[in-house]
């Protein structure tokens, strides 16, 4: 199948460093407070990068994989062979930085709705991942062995289960910690604050990994929250909160890789916010120029978190055109493969989509059933 002929090209840009734009279109300083390493112009900001050339490599890879994804999977979705999704494109480096630094045989993953590129670089396989925008129940089960929690549609939903999940660790005295994804939207529900005071009461080791993207749909975020910053809502919780530059992959994973030893380390949760943008639509199912103002998203394109790490790469001699054309290549046939491998796989019947509803079928779920099978 042909790439989608509006996808985003990566080509270098002259980025504005240390400026970012507010909901209102106000260009203000990058505060000292949040995390930066790599500047929107490619340029380390620290001593030294957190991660080797290899792996940086490794993890624009999967950045580029997730965003060809999502630019795929609206193009699928506008042909009407996909139902409604979220889209992460511009989100990709705070997934898959959080995804690096985790250690896949004791931590989890979980994700909202939005973490495409970080699910399959942990291990989400590709066609099972078209299977669960395809609406097919196949395309949330979890393979064996990978610790990650399946997409969740509703807001904040998987916040409790995280929670719980890393508790559960700390009782049975396992060394796994717990990252948790969402938007600052979802900062506004009940299920956030229950389990941000219950995470730090039991001093679970859990990441809350906020991703402020400036617009919880059409909601801009000086409406969402009263505070200063998303991330001091963990003082009332006990535990703390740290802000980080979430276009930046090294600075997202050396942030998130502090907030993990210290949960390993029984001192309990870190809430991260990440300030990212999103440069696609909220979802397929509404239209984000009507509520944004006039120049936002071509202001945060020049710090688009993949030209940032392929300038750096550049300059430290790695990246080249030859390279990208290849991977770009690479990348394409996978997804054409997984696109085919998701659409050979059968309709699922009524019974097989309410047979994963519940661990055991209800007895309401039996009689549906039966009622739909009596039916000419």
């Amino acid at each position: 199948m042909a790439r989608p002929p509006n996808r985003t090209k990566l080509k270098p840009k002259d980025a504005s460093d240390g400026v970012r734009s507010t909901p209102s279109g106000r260009r203000e300083t990058l505060s000292p407070s949040i995390v930066q390493i790599l500047d929107s112009k490619g340029v380390l900001t620290s001593k030294s990068a957190p991660l080797s050339e290899a792996l940086m490599l490794e993890g624009l890879r999967a950045m580029l994989l997730g965003r060809r994804f999502d630019e795929r999977c609206v193009n699928l979705q506008r042909r009407g062979l996909m139902v409604t999704l979220a889209p992460g494109i511009g989100q990709e480096a705070c997934s898959v930085g959080s995804a690096m630094a985790l250690e896949r045989r004791t931590d989890w993953f979980v994700p909202q709705y939005r973490e495409a590129a970080g699910q399959l670089f942990y291990g989400l396989p590709l066609a099972q991942a078209f299977l669960w925008h395809m609406g097919s129940p196949l395309g949330f089960l979890i393979p064996p062995g990978l610790r990650m929690l399946p997409f969740q549609a509703a807001v904040a939903g998987q916040i409790p289960h995280a929670v719980g999940l890393a508790w559960g660790l700390a009782l049975q005295k396992k060394p796994g910690v717990v990252v948790v994804h969402f938007g600052e939207g979802a900062t506004s529900q009940g299920d956030f604050h229950e389990s941000a005071n219950l995470a730090g009461v039991m001093k679970a080791p859990v990441i809350f990994f906020c991703q402020n993207n400036y617009w919880a749909i059409s909601t801009p975020s000086k409406l969402q929250t009263a505070s200063t910053t998303f991330a001091e809502k963990a003082r009332a919780y006990g535990f703390p909160g740290v802000q980080v530059d979430g276009n930046d992959l090294l600075a997202v994973y050396q942030v998130t890789s502090d907030a993990i030893k210290r949960a390993r380390s029984g001192l309990g949760p870190t809430l991260i916010e990440a300030i990212t943008y999103r440069l696609g639509m909220h979802t397929t199912a509404d239209d984000g120029s009507r509520c944004e103002p006039p120049g936002m998203r071509d202001a945060w394109r020049l710090k688009d978190p993949l030209i940032r790490l392929q300038l750096y790469l550049k300059q430290c001699g790695v990246w080249t055109e030859k390279l990208g054309t290849q991977m770009e290549q690479e990348i394409a046939s996978e997804l054409d493969r997984a696109w085919q491998s998701a659409q050979a796989e059968p309709s699922a019947s009524l019974a097989e989509s309410l047979s994963h509803v519940f661990a055991e079928m209800t007895p309401r779920l039996r009689s549906q059933i039966e009622a739909n099978l009596e039916k000419p």
